[in-house]
């Protein structure tokens, strides 16, 4: 008889000894059953010991499905440094079978003539193990990419393309599959359960070799990786909301260190971290001369005679135009004009956003749904006014002011597939759309032939929030959405902002790098990259047992050396999904006692967030 630990895949529990009369390999999947549960449970085998002192139950079944020995390697420093169990941590991968191989070396002779400061920036890349391209817009980073991709896939490994999820533009599958054809293959949460379990077969038999995809497209089953490419690696949504709280970017950088792999960071508008910690190049020449003229509206957020005569203009030359709001649905805020309540969530300490085309007022946390109301629910007569503008309100304006040419809209709401997607940009690329309103989805890549104006609504409200990367996400999210403006001669950006000092500084007068270099010098003493920065949260119905466990640990911590409490108290927003939340705020230049610190605190109602972006 064998005895194995067995990690519970998603399970916060540590590993379970069970048994078997089967020699089992450390990494394959099987299943086992749990006490007083029905269904067998997944569980990957991460060590063998001894026939322990207590009573064993028998592993049920052993599947055909395992995690290779990096997986399991890697997934341990996951579950250590994301403060998770080792279940939660190897539950992020893609399991592995055994098939043949079928297809042998494959070269690749790509047809693309870098410029001078590209071949500068590629010659740096091959020659630093990590490294940034620090890349403006519409310099060619995809050209550079595709030429390193190249040369590790004619070395007869692998490789992966990483893209924020919700960018997952056509114009980069388009262009490498007409590049890298049946070798390349796109991985993201959209695409069917059939379609990853063909991707799978295809990357396991040696047909496919590049992956392009989402946060997950990283723990697929290589067996042969040798570069990792992490394409808009500023954007926040490499960093995971759910356990483990992993930061995809973090972790290729640490995967390449320790597995040998070349790993690229590339973004027109770095991260902080990045920029201070990796070496970069930075390239400023672009393929297309473009004179970019920027233009400030001093007002708060409206759609104003100024920015409609602006879009007019545009539209009367037969020109695109795109307007960028922060914020979905009609309206932010409903509040009484009478008695100044807001309408909230009731299960959730936030605003109900007004959403027209439902009829309904919706909570964008816990999905909550509610009849709009014909008068304010708390005093009964008072008139219900709207703020904060969003996108379905200024389409629907926009719709109605120019009512002859072709309005769309471009947000999680409107855009749930990627067949949407894909359509939406096609149409407006081919100019079958006007005016395209939008999220921040409007910044993340996307190649517009024929746009010369950007508008910019709400960038104050970006600008407002709670976070020490105000500014730098402000400040990026601004010249991503600018960066899709001109791309083909002349471009006008026109900001609504009543920060325009600090703005103008920026985008006229110096450039991004300018304003990293002066960050740096903001934050030193104080926040990331110089200290590390994690968020505890403690969540539960009933607001007292929150906040005495709060208390406990800020005086359990209070007196460690080498760790701060930075703040502590309410969460800014207090109630979620009914439950009540607090939080604790820690700094410290000494990781090793951080993490001691993250993993004493044991409670089922804490969540830990190493490296909060907030």
């Amino acid at each position: 008889m064998y005895y194995y630990e067995i990690a519970l895949l998603k399970s916060p529990l540590d590993p379970l000894t069970y048994q078997s009369d089967q020699k089992i390999s450390l990494g394959v999947i099987v299943d086992v059953q749990l006490q007083r549960r029905a269904k067998l449970s997944s569980g990957v085998v991460v060590k063998e010991v001894k026939k322990p002192s207590f009573k064993c139950t028998d592993i049920s079944n052993i599947t055909k499905y395992y995690l290779l020995k990096d997986n399991l390697n890697l997934a341990n420093f996951i579950s250590k440094y994301y403060v998770s169990s080792y279940g939660e941590a190897l539950s992020i991968f893609i399991p592995n079978y055994k098939i043949e191989k079928q297809y042998q070396n494959q070269k690749y002779d790509i047809d693309i003539a870098l410029s001078s400061e590209q071949q500068i920036a590629y010659d740096f890349i091959q020659n630093n193990a990590t490294s940034l391209l620090f890349a403006n817009t519409g310099s060619g980073k995809t050209e550079i990419y595709i030429k390193l991709i190249e040369n590790i896939l004619n070395q007869n490994k692998q490789a992966v393309l990483l893209i924020p999820e919700i960018s997952l533009s056509a114009q980069m599958e388009q262009r490498l599959k007409k590049v890298f054809q049946d070798s390349v293959a796109i991985w993201h949460s959209k695409i069917s359960k059939k379609k990853k379990d063909e991707v799978v077969n295809n990357l396991l038999i040696g047909k496919t070799k590049l992956i392009a995809g989402a946060r997950s497209a990283l723990f697929l089953p290589y067996d042969n990786l040798g570069l990792i490419i992490v394409d808009e690696e500023h954007d926040d949504s490499y960093k995971s909301e759910q356990k483990p709280r992993i930061n995809v970017k973090d972790l290729s950088i640490y995967m390449g260190k320790t597995f040998n792999i070349q790993v690229v960071l590339g973004s027109a508008t770095p991260s902080l971290t990045s920029f201070y910690k990796i070496p970069y190049i930075r390239i400023k020449e672009t393929y297309f001369q473009t004179n970019k003229k920027i233009l400030f509206d001093n007002s708060p957020l409206e759609l104003n005679n100024t920015i409609v005569e602006e879009i007019r203009k545009t539209l009367e030359k037969n020109e695109q135009v795109i307007v960028f709001l922060p914020t979905r649905a009609n309206f932010k805020y409903q509040i009484c004009g009478s008695c100044g309540k807001s309408i909230e969530c009731p299960y959730c300490s936030v605003s109900l956003s007004l959403h027209k085309s439902s009829n309904a007022l919706v909570c964008h946390y816990c999905n909550y749904i509610e009849a709009i109301p014909k008068s304010c629910p708390y005093c009964t007569v008072g008139k219900i006014e709207n703020y904060r503008l969003g996108t379905a309100e200024v389409y629907e304006k926009l719709q109605t002011i120019f009512s002859k040419n072709i309005v769309e809209k471009f947000d999680k709401d409107s855009i749930t597939t990627t067949a949407k997607l894909k359509k939406v940009l096609k149409d407006f690329n081919d100019h079958k759309v006007d005016i395209l309103v939008g999220t921040q989805m409007l910044s993340k890549g996307h190649d517009y032939h024929n746009v010369t104006l950007a508008v910019v609504l709400g960038i104050d409200s970006v600008l407002n929030m709670t976070s020490y990367k105000v500014r730098e996400k402000a400040l990026s999210l601004l010249i991503q959405i600018a960066g899709r403006s001109g791309r083909k001669g002349y471009g006008e950006v026109l900001i609504q902002t009543q920060n325009i000092e600090f703005f103008d500084t920026y985008l006229q007068e110096l450039d991004y790098e300018d304003f990293l270099k002066n960050e740096l010098k903001e934050r030193k003493g104080l926040y990331p990259p110089y200290f590390k920065l994690a968020r505890v949260t403690f969540a539960h119905k009933n607001s007292s047992i929150a906040k005495k466990e709060l208390d406990f640990y800020i005086n359990e911590i209070k007196n460690i050396k080498d760790v701060q409490i930075v703040g502590y108290g309410e969460s800014n927003i207090f109630k979620i999904a009914l439950k009540y939340r607090y939080e604790l705020l820690l700094r410290s230049k000494n990781i090793k006692q951080l993490l001691q610190v993250l993993h004493f605190i044991k409670s089922p109602n804490a969540s830990i967030d190493i490296d909060t972006l907030y």
